[in-house]
């Protein structure tokens, strides 16, 4: 039995050690995040360096364990891997439901040689670089380089929704960073095996025998799992509040089922099966998505944390940081840029983009996961040097999240394939003063979509010149199918209250809370649904509804964009236009700020005014100007 001060003591009673050191995990770990949100850094940076600090610097500097995290102890490492293995797959299972076949048609050559082509570079450079800059033996080095084939989806994911690139190498990043990685851990397995084998008892044979049956295996199980969760799904015979549970319980066993028969092949098996989930027609899983993407960011959180927790100083003093420096270089320098111009010759590629896709690899959590657990087999079989794999890999991790995180949303910008704050605006209902508002903005550059339920609508805003689509979003089956480069924000703009609010609920996790919008619910005496004030931010005004802005344009009221500067201020705009004038939006230097009752405009001089106005009002205030001067 484990003392409980031996794994976490935070005073003299430290009778709760394992469940505080618990908590102290999950502190850490969701402040991380938190933190790293706040400060727009990569949030593996802070989770490493808080796991660093839990474990291994606090062991060092309490001196046998005191207010530390000690995993090992905790969880005993057999269960402690087994349990980072299970999350690993679900993470992997989570990225495979984000993998549509229908966003990379024209890219799918390109992603393919990324996987193949460019992971085989990475391997070979890095087992060089390791061989000659780290002095690693050879069968080290290759399990090293083998293990740093894989990028992050955990990683790449929030800095590809941090700079939003345009064109195909978002794509191209986020397939490669979910698909690289069961193929990574696969060779992995094997370099692993070959090095605890027996002499003369891995050949050839038996290599082409390990590879075959970690595809088949995955491949046939992924599938199998899919195509039977959404036969249960379309069938009803799970109720809504087990659908969640029943898709993780398939995951587990799938992924348990195929390491049974193979080692490390359920990865692949996890992914396959999210793949093939979200690329089927017949059921919506939305809801389990939105399920996996809170279970991975609380997944991530606590993996970093825990992993790096294990880590001792003693194995990274030991390091020579000059050298491993270097090696992280040659990662950055040569493997990358290497692996990408092989594998995009001839894709049609503009050279920005390949630029772009050299600036993005960093490691992430199924590198750490693979290492520990390889440095946990290698020590058991008591190979010489596995005392180096985790440290390294660490050390790898922490380099290029550190210099991909910094260097890659400048370049995007400079090489101008970001777009890390979209203006645009999707308008649900295109009524006459919302074609009014798009034409507004699409002159002044902002990108604008309307969709809509009513053809007369749609028909007119393609007449004036206005991206539409005629469709129900409530009934969409797939919410991505709609083009939302460059768009940022939701309106929701019919004359149904429940619509509006449902139209946001469906966009949830597309757009940040912050960027939806609605107009405001019409309360009644007798409605007591009408007092729920539902989600999305108020457009404009409080008492300003759908028929109030439609009987304005009615009345012939315009939409106007109005500059204010130092000799004609908010003040002067408010005494030529009337108290009646409707401030729609405000822009400065191409960004749009919208008005709002949490956030009525404000324009200092610079900035142009976009408001709904009654030229009538206009004419009668000029009037009387006109016979009293002083007004």
């Amino acid at each position: 039995m484990v003392c409980a001060d031996s794994i976490l003591t935070l005073g003299a009673g430290g009778g709760a050690g394992i469940g505080t050191a618990l908590t102290a995990v999950l502190l850490l770990g969701i402040g991380a995040q938190w933190v790293a949100w706040r400060l727009k850094i990569p949030s593996i940076l802070l989770l490493l360096i808080f796991g660093l600090l839990a474990g291994p610097v606090m062991r060092q500097l309490t001196d046998g364990g005191s207010f530390s995290i000690n995993p090992d102890e905790i969880f005993g490492s057999d269960l402690l891997l087994a349990l980072v293995g299970i999350s690993v797959g679900m993470i992997l299972y989570e990225g495979g439901l984000t993998l549509k076949f229908s966003e990379v048609r024209s890219s799918w050559r390109s992603v393919a040689m990324m996987v193949t082509v460019g992971a085989f570079v990475t391997w070979m450079v890095a087992l060089l670089s390791a061989k000659w800059i780290l002095g690693l033996s050879t069968p080290i080095a290759t399990l090293l380089g083998a293990v740093l084939i894989v990028t992050g989806p955990t990683v790449i994911g929030p800095m590809l929704s941090h700079i939003r690139p345009s064109g195909a190498s978002g794509l191209i990043l986020k397939w490669e960073g979910i698909v690289i990685d069961p193929i990574g851990v696969a060779v992995a397995v094997l370099v692993f095996e070959a090095i605890v084998a027996q002499p003369g008892t891995h050949s050839l044979d038996v290599t082409i025998n390990a590879i075959l049956t970690t595809l088949v295996a995955g491949i046939l199980l992924g599938v199998a799992s899919a195509l039977l969760l959404k036969e249960v799904l379309n069938r009803y015979l799970v109720p809504d509040y087990l659908q969640n549970p029943v898709s993780l319980m398939l995951v587990i066993a799938t992924f348990t089922a195929s390491n049974m028969i193979y080692p490390e092949s359920g990865l692949l098996a996890t992914t396959v099966m999210g793949i093939v989930l979200v690329n089927q027609k017949k059921v919506d899983i939305h809801h389990i998505l939105e399920f996996k993407e809170n279970l991975r960011v609380l997944l991530i959180s606590v993996l970093f944390i825990v992993l790096a927790a294990r880590l001792r100083i003693e194995d990274l003093q030991q390091l020579d940081w000059i050298e491993v420096f270097g090696f992280i270089g040659v990662l950055i320098v040569v493997a990358r840029p290497l692996g990408v111009f092989l594998s995009t010759l001839g894709a049609g590629l503009r050279w920005q983009e390949r630029i772009f896709l050299c600036l993005m690899a960093p490691r992430g959590i199924v590198a750490a996961a693979a290492a520990s657990i390889f440095a946990l087999g290698l020590e058991k079989a008591e190979i010489e040097g596995f005392e180096t794999i985790v440290p390294l890999t660490f050390s790898v991790i922490i380099g290029t999240v550190a210099f991909y995180g910094l260097t890659a949303p400048w370049a995007a910008r400079k090489l101008g394939v970001s777009d890390p704050n979209p203006q645009g605006v999707l308008f649900i209902g295109a009524s006459g003063w919302v074609r009014g508002l798009a034409m507004v903005l699409q002159k002044r550059g902002i990108r604008v979509h309307l969709i809509d339920t009513n053809r007369s609508n749609i028909r007119h805003a393609v007449m004036n010149g206005l991206p539409a689509t005629y469709g129900n979003v409530l009934t969409m089956g797939d919410l991505t199918d709609i083009d939302l480069r460059g768009i940022g924000r939701v309106f929701a703009n019919t004359p149904n209250d429940e619509v509006n609010t449902l139209v946001l609920q469906s966009f949830k996790g597309y757009f940040d809370s912050s960027s939806m919008y609605r107009l405001t619910r019409k309360v009644t005496k007798s409605s007591e649904a009408g007092k729920a004030e539902g989600m999305g931010r108020i457009l404009f005004d409080e008492d300003l509804g759908y028929s109030d802005l439609e009987d304005h344009l009615h009345d012939g009221w315009v939409i106007k964009a109005t500059n204010i500067s130092n000799e004609f201020s908010f003040e002067d705009y408010k005494t030529l236009y009337g108290s009646s004038a409707v401030a729609l939006c405000t822009m400065r230097d191409g960004v749009m700020s919208v008005c709002t009752v949490d956030s009525p405009a404000a324009p200092v001089a610079g900035d142009t005014i976009i408001s709904l106005v009654n030229p009538d009002e206009l004419f009668m205030l000029r009037a009387m100007n006109e016979n009293d001067p002083t007004l």
